[in-house]
């Protein structure tokens, strides 16, 4: 097919600018930009590799948690009972061999001493139980 070089522009035509390369370069821009947002987003943050589950378990939870508590004077208390560090650690050694889920909720009082809070802490790491928490009271707003 022989190329045609004319110099010749139909007066009937008009000039028209293409919109859909345009809307292309839009929704390039458009994607790009939310990468890099979201991108700074997670810069805040640790890495964690979250678990996937399809079905919830369906264990009873009373049984798998054990709350202690520290008061104002450092007594510590399982389920509202006073212990000593020793009968605690043989307690809650019982209880870890009787069900390895367990998990423990340390409540300490605002006015209990540090050191009391995390000597109940280390009474449940020398039971050999891991999974202990601490139980806090989210801020009132104003």
């Amino acid at each position: 097919m022989p190329v045609k070089l004319s110099q010749s522009l139909d007066t009937n035509t008009e000039a028209r600018i293409e919109v859909i390369p345009l809307i292309d370069i839009m929704f390039f821009l458009l994607a790009a930009f939310m990468l890099a947002s979201l991108s700074m987003v997670n810069l805040n943050r640790v890495k964690v590799n979250l678990p996937t589950a399809t079905a919830a378990a369906t264990s009873d939870s009373s049984r798998d948690l054990v709350s202690l508590s520290v008061d104002k004077g450092g007594v510590i208390y399982y389920e509202k009972t006073p212990f000593g560090p020793a009968e605690l650690t043989q307690k809650l050694r019982a209880l870890a061999q009787a069900n390895p889920k367990l998990r423990v909720l340390i409540s300490g009082d605002t006015a209990a001493r540090h050191g009391d809070v995390l000597r109940a802490l280390e009474t449940v790491r020398a039971a050999g139980i891991e999974n202990a928490a601490f139980e806090i009271r989210p801020a009132k707003r104003q």
